[in-house]
């Protein structure tokens, strides 16, 4: 072993000692999980997919990755949130912030304006119901439909657990300044205009059909 590589293992400490991984009180297994991190932002994934002989569409492929990781942290931080809430933790809190949004939707419209299938939203809004979070009343124009509101329980939950959706939205955020919040903004709003387009006109299409349209 030369010299050269416990010259290089002092600079990596450095390097991790300036970065927001450190802590006043780490461990050398946070740096070695600081070490994995940095390797895996350096490793480009195609690399497995050229192994393999396949092509790859790099950076279409990290934003999916991103996403996806995205959403996973803010569930389990939005979980935490709304710990003394547990009968929102579990997404039902969008379908209640909506309804105090638009309230007097139908079943199928409070589905569709949170992006879920017809199942996942049904059960969402059957166990609001159970809460006794929100109430049903039939459609004074279509018999057949049920058109939905907030109870004054639901009211209640509202009001007390906005607070600590604006703590983990504030979270969620990270450390981004005020522009990088607004430009990130326009890009996820234009992101989730062209999905919401997918979502509405080919809902039961495959991926080859919305492939075919997308192209």
């Amino acid at each position: 072993m030369n010299t050269d590589f416990f010259i290089d293992l002092l600079h990596q400490v450095k390097e991790f000692e300036n970065s927001e991984a450190c802590k006043p009180h780490s461990t050398t297994e946070d740096f070695r999980l600081w070490l994995n991190d940095q390797k895996y932002r350096k490793e480009s994934p195609t690399k497995l997919f050229k192994n393999e002989e396949h092509q790859v569409a790099f950076t279409e492929n990290e934003i999916c990755k991103q996403v996806l990781l995205l959403a996973r942290y803010s569930k389990q931080l939005i979980r935490k949130g709304l710990n003394d809430f547990p009968e929102l933790a579990n997404e039902e809190f969008t379908y209640l912030y909506r309804l105090k949004d638009e309230p007097n939707l139908t079943k199928i419209q409070l589905i569709e304006r949170n992006g879920h299938e017809k199942q996942t939203g049904t059960q969402i809004i059957k166990r609001l119901l159970e809460y006794g979070l929100i109430e049903e009343k039939n459609d004074s124009e279509d018999k057949r439909s049920k058109r939905l509101n907030i109870t004054k329980k639901g009211e209640d939950y509202f009001h007390r657990s906005v607070k600590k959706v604006n703590i983990t939205s504030r979270i969620l955020a990270g450390k981004l300044e005020n522009n990088e919040k607004n430009e990130f903004l326009e890009l996820l709003r234009k992101l989730n205009d062209f999905h919401s387009n997918l979502y509405f006109q080919y809902k039961n299409s495959n991926i080859d059909e919305i492939t075919e349209a997308f192209d």
